[in-house]
């Protein structure tokens, strides 16, 4: 996933142009080295610029998923155009950024679920509340955790894709990252169109939905994994697995799409699962630096294991940040000057991110099993 550094005019700093030599010792490493973050806010892009330009190739990312959900000065859909978000020309910066310093830009819209939070709705369901699995139910969203949209509503994927679109040919991407992690509502009882459905039907189709609309436009998807692992066998439990009957779907979709398998409390060996089910696969940490070295060493045995096809599917490691992006980065500021790590969640995942990294710096793969 490496990319060569492409000619740039003078007028661009020259962080955009060298990437460092830390970062070139990595070309041969694990195939996926990244970071997921949240879309920085229009007034921190000169900062999160020189953040991609110095710091991730100093640390060896090459894979960076970046958050926007509806976050983004939309123009294809004008109820959702937002002035005070990034707009096209400040994420095609973004992606000059990245491709300057030899690493993949991947725009996310979390999907299907997530569609409000705490008390508040989400843009999409704002915009259209007609959308909503739910409509008229759980009145200030008490008593569920997130929305979600409802999957076999006419109307629902031609707003999506052009949304999807839009950001995704303002990024340059190749894949795009769809989300779909801890649906809860799926299948309401009370919705006329999904009740009575077979959840794990209505979660494999819109994966396959999603999935094929990106495929016809040249892209490849990634999403999280959660809901493909049977909560109550694995006993991992319904937040980091299912238990409302999604998880049948990970033999009705197609394979190839990238599964971010998430864990946070303990490193599950379900990376392990999804290579063996025929996808290519990340393991992501968030807080928790010993987790994130136990499932580091997790995919590092599948891709040196007997089963030479599994281990081609181990990708590498995906770290996840779940804090502002200003807060991430001046986090990690902290810690690079010498500070002791702190109990903040930007804090934590900064401490995890580069004690992760750094284990990954020091195993460069291809240098010892000679697999890249």
């Amino acid at each position: 996933m490496m990319k060569s550094t492409p000619l740039i005019t003078l007028a661009c700093p020259l962080w955009m142009v060298w990437p460092s030599l830390a970062a070139a010792g990595q070309a041969a490493a694990l195939p996926v080295r990244g970071l997921h973050v949240f879309a920085p806010p229009k007034q921190s892009l000169p900062a999160a610029l020189e953040f991609i330009g110095r710091t991730l190739p100093k640390e060896g990312v090459n894979t960076l998923v970046v958050e926007f959900g509806y976050n983004f000065d939309f123009h294809s859909r004008p109820e959702f155009a937002d002035r005070w978000a990034l707009d096209a020309n400040d994420v095609r910066k973004l992606a000059a950024a990245c491709r300057a310093a030899g690493i993949e830009l991947i725009p996310q819209i979390n999907c299907l679920g997530h569609q409000s939070w705490a008390g508040n709705n989400g843009r999409l369901l704002q915009k259209h509340p007609d959308f909503d699995e739910t409509p008229g139910k759980y009145q200030g969203n008490k008593g569920i955790y997130c929305r979600s949209y409802c999957p076999l509503h006419p109307k629902v994927h031609e707003l999506l894709f052009a949304l999807i679109d839009e950001l995704a040919a303002a990024s340059e991407a190749k894949a795009f990252d769809v989300g779909m992690d801890e649906v809860f509502i799926l299948a309401d009882p009370n919705c006329p169109r999904c009740r009575g459905r077979d959840p794990a039907e209505l979660f494999a189709g819109e994966v396959t939905r999603l999935h094929a609309h990106l495929k016809s436009t040249g892209r490849r998807m990634w999403m999280w994994g959660d809901r493909f692992i049977d909560g109550k066998a694995t006993k991992i439990g319904q937040w980091e697995a299912s238990t409302n009957g999604t998880h049948p779907a990970v033999d009705r979709v197609p394979k190839d799409i990238v599964i971010c398998d998430w864990h946070y409390g303990k490193a599950h060996d379900t990376a392990r699962y999804f290579a063996g089910k025929g996808f290519q696969v990340v393991s992501c940490p968030w807080r928790n630096a010993d987790v994130a070295l136990a499932q580091f060493a997790m995919i590092r045995a599948i891709r040196a294991g007997a089963d030479k096809a599994a281990a081609g599917r181990a990708l590498g490691v995906l770290q996840t940040t779940w804090c502002g992006f200003d807060d991430f980065v001046r986090a990690y500021k902290r810690l690079e000057g010498g500070a002791a790590p702190d109990k903040t969640p930007a804090g934590e995942a900064a401490h995890c991110f580069r004690t992760l990294f750094r284990a990954v710096r020091a195993r460069p793969e291809a240098r010892q099993t000679g697999k890249e």
